[in-house]
């Protein structure tokens, strides 16, 4: 077995043990299970049935109710009931945090429970205790006798389990010794894991989520070396990205988490965490889903034609556990110490005229003949053949075809784009900035044959450009890289990649797998998205509004770039919305108060924040946030500034008020302009 993955340069699904919840089989080859929460109040028995019903008949394999106390929990079984009645017989899950003994109840009534180990047994006080390893070892017999029970208790009922471990609530013990880390995460989920193990209970599923796709990436890598080192096999994965948010970049977060594991065959059920309600979560999970699944997935003769050279682990050349970019020199503003690129591709446009940029982050004023610069301008725009019949704004560069080039008057702005082996042929090249596309492993007869990139090897005015056609893109792409580093070569790397998929959600999440899942690595100086000719642009309705109103298809894609490289955390130019998905312990309505917050704070490049519906989902899971707006009570907000208590019981009537007032205070805020 590979690091973490069957296979680093081909799609296989990552054997798993298998487990059953109610009648439904999760793990094992079974196909990939797609689930949600709901968002009522679970002693509204009614709205959580109704809830559930819309969520399953769109869907959902499995549906998530909370259970915060041991009403919650009895409550259940009159759920259960009724839906059974209604001839629903979709497994259920009690979500619980803080109270076993609501665990305990909801165990022996549904086919699954949650447990965070962060708050399951250990309180989160943010505390940091030194603890002796006979004082930890003391702490784990302090788990082990409150949770023994549980696990007692699923045993006898037949009922499954998962260990869902958050980056934002770990312990103040697993914090003390592993830190806000991975590994802390995945250790959490371990000690939970080995007593069950010790009682013979197998019906686990795990998690390792976090707001940030990064560590949640890292962690569930990091717990599948522990579990295979440790027992010799893995259980099966639930995935998920925590407080993604809503629209376009909640979507985007969750593909680059989600997608780039499954893209390596990693995980057995997926939910996306959106702030909207739960049912239109389930057409994004399908649609990251179906990548892998009937028509879409290669047969064995396909998987052999465009398989790329195995990855010798031994010498991948960078750590898959931990974030370093990649090394290389500086040409103009791309690669070295700048954050990537972006690269708007225009060529489809007949003529280019000043209104085009509009999109891409530049509108021309003409009645003061001059540009107004937005904070998502693209860097490059590729123009194909045509040389542009007006002056550039600002830094703004263009890359042509070498024909139209060599007739460009400036050529400190134009620079030529030459496919592989057509750069070492030329007979003309820039001497500031050339482009070279490669596109990775297509021709199954010359794999192993990379002479040509060792002519390339170095230039200092070379960028590279990598795509490729291949089914398993991404990994023939990361497989690229790999050879990059193995032989030495720093040149600057920008990721092309198209669309051939037809709705925004289809692109969206086509775009943020295949160059999230390679940027999370620290691979890639620049990002370049495309929709193909074959494709098309659909608008689509959520909650009643149009959530993508492509009256411009450049935009999107431009917007898509920036929120691909905003998600993963390479380069920011927007305020960032870390906004829980809403369930039944919220305290107030979540989607109105985060379009609240957004349209007051949208301007605040760079800030972070976080909006919470309860404290479940308060100052542990909003994790690394600058400023935080948890609901505390009914019509009470408490308002942090990162992990600090700034402000309890706000009225709700007044608390986004206060939140810019903090802000302020903190010297983060500035007046839109």
């Amino acid at each position: 077995m590979q690091i973490y993955s069957e296979s680093l340069t081909d799609y296989r699904r990552l054997v798993t043990r298998e487990v059953k919840i109610g009648e439904l089989i999760l793990g094992n080859g079974h196909p990939i299970r797609i689930q949600t929460m709901t968002t009522t109040d679970t002693m509204d028995t009614m709205a959580t049935v109704e809830q559930s019903i819309r969520c399953i008949e769109a869907g959902a394999e499995l549906v998530r109710i909370t259970a915060p106390s041991k009403k919650e929990a009895e409550n259940l079984l009159v759920i259960k009931n009724e839906l059974r009645k209604r001839g629903y017989h979709t497994p259920l899950i009690a979500d619980i945090h803080f109270t076993p003994n609501a665990a305990e109840i909801a165990a022996r009534i549904i086919e699954k429970v949650r447990v965070n180990p962060g708050n399951y047994v250990d309180k989160k006080k943010f505390e940091q205790i030194d603890y002796t390893d006979a004082e930890y070892a003391e702490e784990i017999d302090r788990i082990r006798e409150r949770f023994t029970p549980l696990v007692k208790i699923c045993r006898e009922y037949g009922t499954a389990m998962r260990i869902g471990t958050n980056h934002g609530s770990l312990s103040d013990r697993i914090m003390s010794r592993y830190g806000d880390t991975p590994m802390g995460m995945v250790e959490s989920a371990m000690e939970f894991l080995r007593i069950s193990r010790d009682e013979s209970f197998h019906n686990i599923v795990l998690s390792m989520k976090s707001s940030n796709p990064q560590v949640m990436v890292q962690a569930y890598r990091l717990l599948i070396q522990t579990m295979q080192a440790e027992f010799g096999e893995i259980y099966p994965l639930h995935l998920g990205v925590t407080e993604a948010g809503d629209g376009e970049d909640g979507r985007i977060k969750s593909a680059i988490g989600i997608g780039t594991l499954l893209e390596d065959g990693i995980g057995d059920t997926i939910r996306v965490s959106l702030t909207e309600d739960p049912e239109f979560e389930i057409p994004v999970c399908r649609d990251l889903v179906k990548r892998y699944q009937g028509d879409t997935v290669k047969n064995e003769e396909e998987i052999v034609k465009g398989r790329v050279p195995e990855i010798n682990t031994g010498t991948l050349g960078y750590s898959p556990f931990e974030y370093r970019r990649r090394e290389t020199f500086t040409i103009d503003n791309i690669g070295g110490k700048h954050v990537p690129v972006v690269v708007a591709d225009l060529s489809r446009l007949e003529k280019i005229e000043p209104h085009h940029l509009q999109g891409i982050g530049y509108r021309y004023d003409a009645t003061t003949d001059k540009w107004n610069i937005g904070d998502a301008a693209a860097d490059y725009i590729f123009t194909g053949h045509q040389l542009l019949s007006f002056a550039l704004p600002g830094t703004l560069k263009v890359i042509c075809y070498p024909a139209a080039w060599e007739l460009a008057e400036d050529q400190s702005k134009y620079f030529p784009i030459f496919q592989d082996s057509g750069f070492v042929e030329a007979e003309r090249k820039s001497e500031l900035l050339n482009f070279v596309m490669v596109d990775c492993f297509n021709d199954a007869t010359a794999l192993n044959d990379f002479t040509y990139l060792d002519e390339l090897a170095n230039d200092p005015t070379v960028v590279i450009c990598l795509s490729s056609t291949n089914r398993n893109a991404m990994q023939s792409v990361r497989r690229m890289f790999v050879e990059l580093l193995r032989r030495g070569i720093r040149n600057p790397v920008v990721l092309i990649t198209d669309s051939s998929w037809h709705t925004p959600d289809e692109h969206l999440i086509h775009f943020a797998t295949e160059t999230g899942a390679l940027l999370l690595e620290g691979l890639g100086d620049g990002i370049g998205l495309g929709i193909s000719a074959t494709a098309s642009i659909e608008n689509v309705q959520v909650s009643g509004r149009t959530y993508l109103p492509v009256k411009d298809v450049y935009q999107f894609v431009n917007n898509t770039a920036f929120s691909i490289l905003q998600a993963t955390r390479t380069r920011i130019s927007k305020t960032e919305y870390i906004s829980c998905p809403s369930c039944g312990r919220t305290l107030f309505d979540l989607q109105e108060t985060t379009a609240k917050i957004r349209a007051v704070t949208n301007h605040l490049k760079g800030v972070k924040i976080a909006i919470m519906g309860c404290i479940v989902n308060g100052p542990g899971e909003m994790a690394d946030a600058d400023f935080g707006y948890v609901g505390s009570g009914p019509g009470k907000i408490t308002l942090y500034r990162g992990k600090e208590v700034v402000k309890r019981n706000v009225d709700s009537e007044v608390a986004v008020e206060e939140l810019i007032r903090l802000l302020k205070e903190n010297d983060a805020w500035v007046e839109p302009a």
